[in-house]
């Protein structure tokens, strides 16, 4: 074989090399003791002087440029793999990672509280009308908490059973709702939800959450409204933390309590660490939100006949319940919802 022929055909064959496996098959093909290049000089003792010194000489230009060939293509094999190459053994890359809110994991942990006595979770409209927050939770035209200053009214036409629309200032509409949706008792329900009020200091913020309690059955009284507000106080708080029931009036139950806990950041006594009051509970205890057994009128209007069914509501501020857990430590509501970076990586 003439020596372009061959310098032609390994030119073929390595373009179509691209492992170092199969480049060492190859070089042995043509530098093995029967390769390629050995067969070109078998014939060259027949030449004379003159002719073996040229076959010589062209043959190590053939050896050099094949050689120089291997050497450049074992260089792209090796490179080409390092780049294409995961060593399992190294440590992974880390990414910056983001979280959940400290609200949302307050409500899921309290979710799952009450979802172990058998409360199933519901959800009901931001967007409520008058009557569900209002009329059927036993509060008249005329009651405070439908004026303006404390209510959110939305521009829409009136409707001439439910009234105005307006943002949910509780979420205690949600009890003639289920009510009406399940028809017929038991009921244990619990309602996580937005809820909107036009205030804004250390404790309030217009936009905040509540969950809301409601059992009704038959035979139900206070002692099992105690046990289950004490249950989730020990679950969430700790055993170190102490509840109270106030006797207060609510339109919606009656009797009617609210219900207090020791605050996180004086440790009940109403003051820090500096001798100054403590600027969130102020005198060492934190309410937490009202409850008591639901009103006849609030049967009612739910289709269920108070002289045969009983039971006991409850609502609670999420945020205000969150900031009073041991280990938190936050004394202004505002800062939940300020969108400073530095409070939410903390948790």
């Amino acid at each position: 074989m003439a020596k372009n022929n061959v310098l032609q055909t390994f030119k073929t064959e390595i373009s179509k090399i691209a492992s170092l496996d199969d480049l060492l098959l190859l070089e042995t093909k043509y530098f093995g003791r029967n390769g390629v290049l050995n067969a070109q000089l078998k014939n060259m003792k027949d030449l004379n002087a003159e002719k073996r010194k040229a076959l010589g000489k062209e043959m190590n230009q053939l050896k050099y440029k094949i050689l120089e060939s291997i050497s450049k293509k074992r260089q792209e094999i090796v490179s080409f793999g390092q780049k294409n190459t995961i060593d399992v053994t190294l440590p992974g890359k880390k990414y910056a990672s983001g979280s959940l809110h400290l609200v949302t994991y307050a409500i899921e942990e309290i979710s799952n509280i009450f979802e172990k006595i058998g409360f199933i979770r519901m959800s009901y409209p931001e967007i409520e009308w008058e009557w569900f927050s209002f009329e059927a939770l036993n509060m008249p035209k005329d009651h405070p908490a439908r004026d303006d200053f404390e209510t959110f009214y939305i521009q829409s036409p009136t409707n001439q059973k439910y009234g105005k629309m307006i943002l949910t200032p509780h979420t205690s509409s949600g009890q003639p709702r289920e009510m009406m949706r399940l028809g017929k008792p038991p009921i244990r329900m619990i309602n996580i939800a937005k809820t909107y009020r036009p205030n804004w200091d250390a404790s309030h913020v217009p936009m905040f959450h509540q969950f809301e309690g409601l059992c009704i059955d038959k035979r139900i009284n206070i002692t099992h409204l105690k046990g289950t507000i004490d249950f989730f106080a020990k679950e969430y708080f700790g055993q170190d933390r102490a509840t109270r029931l106030r006797p207060f009036h609510f339109q919606f139950t009656e009797p009617s309590f609210e219900v207090d806990i020791t605050c996180d950041i004086c440790a009940g006594t109403g003051k820090v660490a500096d001798g100054t009051k403590c600027r969130l509970c102020k005198q060492g205890w934190l309410e937490l939100g009202g409850t008591g057994m639901v009103h006849p009128t609030v049967m009612k209007a739910g289709g269920l006949d108070p002289n045969e069914f009983t039971g006991w509501a409850f609502g609670f501020g999420v945020e205000r319940v969150m900031m009073m857990k041991p280990g938190v430590g936050l004394n202004n509501m505002r800062a939940l919802y300020d969108g400073d970076i530095r409070v939410l990586e903390q948790f």
